[in-house]
Formats: structure tokens, C-alpha cells, sequence
């Protein structure tokens, strides 16, 4: 797959602009017409993962940006596995991977953003969020007792919360972009029949039932609220400066085949490079050589 090949997948599922989008446009099958064996996607995953790597360390040793990337799905969508598989060639040292889960107390003891802020990642970090600030209008919105527990005041809990947490999350992922922190959102969108067959083989293969809970299943009884959700999620936040990538996943090949593409991209974007030495630094280089002979 030669470069212009790469750019035009990745902007067949780049959502910037939210006006007009519907989930139910984005097939959770499409693999843009890709016919590939196992060892092909493997081959091509490979590439993307070692560019990626090459890129980010240049972003650690220019220690100027930072990146930001958020996978969000619904349960059995293969986050974990995309996460993987994406990082596996990347230094650990300039990567951080955060899963959040339902907040504890003294995360309810502040304001929803405030967990998330304490993960961000530094200038030449990439920094990884398994669910992240979306959960507060993904899953709080589907189950009030969710809102309940956050202890908010009646005056700022108005009919309007959920145009107003999303038009939040706007303008701070706005913030970070003027910060030099670039945000990058994934949609891994599963479908139904899909994650049906996906819960099924967690039961009935050994050593896939660790990953079973009954709570999924419980989840998958909201699917139509939550696939509402997502959508004015997307349409509220989507930006260039923070695209959204509505990721195919019924295939988890090609879904990690595009995130990897999708973050390379970003990051060669960037105009990266490995730091440039001052006429006094290089005459201490030029000192050391003297003195290792």
C-alpha cells in the first residue's frame, strides 16, 4: 500500500466536521474494499507499527507536542486488542496507557474532567485512554443513577446537561490543541450480530471466559441509547483540530490496520524531527570524541 493509499483509507472514516452525521451511515463491516489473508493484514500492520514507532521517537526527543489518543466502543469492540497490538513496537518510556473505570470517591468529589486531566500526557508523550471523558455522556446519559452518584447541585443539573458537558468537552479538547496537546478520538464501531458472536465465544472458549461478565450483557439491552449517544457525541465534538475516526470493527484487522495508519498520519503531521544542536553543544560533542580518542 503506497502512501496515497494510506492517506485516502484513513480519511474514509475521519469524521471533522459533525453536521449532518449518522452512525447508522458508517458500516461496522467495511474493509474499503481490502481482501486481505491473515498474513497480508499482519504485514501491513507491521509497517504502520514500525512507522509509528520511528515517529514517535521523534516526538520524544523533540519534546514539544504531546498526543492524546481516545479509543472509545462498545464492550467486546476489541479496544484492548487494538491497543496491543497499535503500541506493541512503541518505547514504553514515551507512552502511557490509562483505562478508566467507574470513578471512586474522591474522583466523585470533583468535577468530571478532573480524572482525565490528571492522566494527560506530557510534551513528548503519547498518551493512551481506554474510555475517557465521553463516558460522562455516553453511559451517564443511558443510566441516570450514574448522574445521581456525581453529587451535582440541582441549580447546574439542567434539562440541557448533556448539550452543555458536550459543548465542555469542545472547547477543552480546543484548550489542549492551543497547548500543543493533539487529540485524536477512535470510534470502534461494533456491530450487533457482531458482538453477539463475540460474547458467545467468551463463553464458550476456556480461555476467553475471564473476559465474560454479566454486565455486558446488561449493556447490550441499552444498545439503541447508546448508539444515540455516540452519534450526538460525534456530532457535538468533532472538529478538525480533533477528529473523531469511526473505525469499522467487525474485523479486527482491519481495525487495527487503520488506527495504526490513522496515528501515523498525525504524528508525521507534526513536522517532527530529532533536536538540533547548538554551535556550543557540537563543540562539546567535538570535545568528547577529542577524549575518547
Amino acid at each position: 500500500m503506497d502512501a496515497k493509499q494510506r492517506r485516502r483509507l484513513v480519511e474514509r472514516y475521519r469524521v471533522e466536521q459533525g453536521k449532518g452525521f449518522h452512525l447508522k451511515d458508517w458500516d461496522t463491516g467495511d474493509t474499503a474494499g481490502l481482501d486481505l489473508t491473515k498474513d497480508q493484514a499482519a504485514v501491513l500492520l507491521q509497517e504502520g507499527v514500525e512507522r509509528l514507532a520511528a515517529l514517535q521517537d521523534k516526538l520524544y526527543a523533540q519534546d514539544r507536542w504531546a498526543v492524546l489518543c481516545l479509543f472509545q466502543a462498545m464492550d467486546a469492540a476489541g479496544k484492548d486488542g487494538a491497543i496491543k497490538h497499535v503500541f506493541t513496537g512503541v518505547n514504553p518510556q514515551g507512552c502511557h496507557v490509562t483505562s478508566f473505570k467507574a470513578p471512586g470517591p474522591v474522583e466523585l468529589d470533583h468535577d468530571f474532567l478532573w480524572r482525565h486531566v490528571m492522566a494527560l500526557p506530557a510534551r513528548g508523550q503519547i498518551g493512551i485512554h481506554n474510555r475517557s471523558w465521553y463516558e460522562e455522556v455516553l453511559i451517564a446519559r443511558v443510566h441516570a443513577q450514574v448522574l445521581d452518584r456525581q453529587k451535582l447541585p440541582p441549580a447546574v443539573r439542567s434539562k440541557r446537561i448533556w448539550e452543555e458537558r458536550l459543548a465542555d468537552i469542545a472547547a477543552f479538547e480546543g484548550y489542549l490543541g492551543r497547548q500543543g496537546v493533539v487529540v485524536v478520538k477512535f470510534f470502534l464501531h461494533l456491530g450487533k450480530e457482531e458482538q453477539r458472536e463475540r460474547f458467545l465465544k467468551r463463553i464458550d472458549e476456556p480461555e476467553k471466559n475471564w473476559k465474560f461478565e454479566m454486565g455486558d450483557i446488561a449493556e447490550r439491552r441499552h444498545w439503541d441509547a447508546y448508539q444515540e449517544a455516540y452519534e450526538k457525541a460525534i456530532r457535538a465534538t468533532a472538529t478538525p483540530a480533533a477528529p473523531w475516526y469511526v473505525v469499522p470493527a467487525d474485523r479486527k484487522w482491519f481495525t487495527r490496520l487503520v488506527v495504526a495508519e490513522a496515528l501515523a498520519q498525525t504524528l508525521d503531521g507534526l513536522d517532527l524531527h530529532y533536536p538540533v544542536v547548538s554551535p556550543e553543544t557540537r563543540a562539546l560533542l567535538e570535545e568528547g570524541r577529542r577524549e575518547l580518542g
